[in-house]
């Protein structure tokens, strides 16, 4: 759509200046007109066979006048040069400052959330659990899964102060009904790191610096711990089974769950809220 609209501008602006600078222009847009108008009046059999003649002697002109409005752009060679890029360049910055909020599956959406989720999340301060061992994230079975991980930020302070309370609802919900122990593995995510992983290609992440709510701090990447080590492979059965759990627990605090994507993130959910991702 923003594609489309920066295109009519660059037609409409064309168009504009060319009538403005040209005066040849404006004759040859009246007589293409006046061509048009005696060709649709002929068709409707409102001219004879001599009005006929005048209509195409109307084309013939508009022709002419075409191939002079060409050849006095060429003679305007520097006025064209310096108007070019007045055209060009606004077109070129709506392009560029475009939101990045518009890249697919990063729109912003209205949440609902249940009535007795948010008389909890109005309760008590969830505090966040005691940080993992940097251990568990240097695993070769880690590594194999999520490379990089270990130099991720783990920091439950960084995340914004809803995100940061219905995520930890999230995991208690987890735990209590359904017997799954939660584990943050990356939540706000700097914006150079945001660019070193869009680097490694579309299977890590499609989101470029400030296109992702990772930067903002309302995203986080999460898994299981179970037996003192971090499962995350969804090839688990049981690992498979939780995120399902996890997906329906976070989109009922108002979450959205990259587990819905097309290139899906199970462990992925993040919170949109409007007026937040840099224009």
């Amino acid at each position: 759509m923003l594609i489309f609209l920066v295109f009519l501008y660059f037609c409409l602006a064309c168009s504009v200046i060319g009538l403005v600078v040209f005066p040849a222009g404006r004759a040859s847009l009246l007589q293409f007109l006046g061509a048009l108008q005696r060709r649709l009046l002929w068709r409707a059999g409102g001219w004879s066979r001599a009005g006929g003649s005048t209509v195409r002697a109307g084309w013939s002109g508009a022709g002419i006048a075409w191939r002079d409005l060409r050849a006095l752009l060429r003679r305007n060679r520097v006025s064209c040069a310096i108007g070019l890029p007045v055209i060009l360049v606004p077109s070129l910055l709506a392009l560029l400052m475009r939101n990045p909020d518009m890249l697919p599956g990063y729109e912003p959406v209205e949440t609902v959330v249940d009535p007795q989720v948010a008389a909890l999340l109005k309760g008590e301060q969830l505090v966040a659990p005691a940080a993992l061992p940097p251990l568990a994230f240097n695993t070769r079975e880690v590594e194999l899964v999520r490379p990089m991980l270990v130099d991720a930020s783990r920091n439950w302070g960084l995340l914004h102060p809803d995100f940061n309370q219905r995520l930890l609802l999230a995991f208690k919900i987890m735990k209590e009904r359904h017997g799954y122990e939660m584990a943050l593995l990356e939540g706000y995510r700097s914006p150079a790191r945001q660019d070193m992983l869009a680097r490694m290609g579309t299977q890590v992440t499609n989101a470029r610096a400030f296109q992702s709510w990772h930067q903002y701090g309302l995203a986080a990447d999460c898994a299981f711990w179970r037996d003192g080590k971090l499962v995350i492979s969804e090839k688990d059965p049981w690992a498979m089974r939780g995120y399902q759990l996890y997906g329906e627990v976070a989109e009922s605090l108002g979450l959205t769950w990259g587990g819905r994507w097309a290139m899906m993130d199970f462990g992925h959910t993040e919170l949109r809220l409007r007026g937040v991702m840099r224009k």
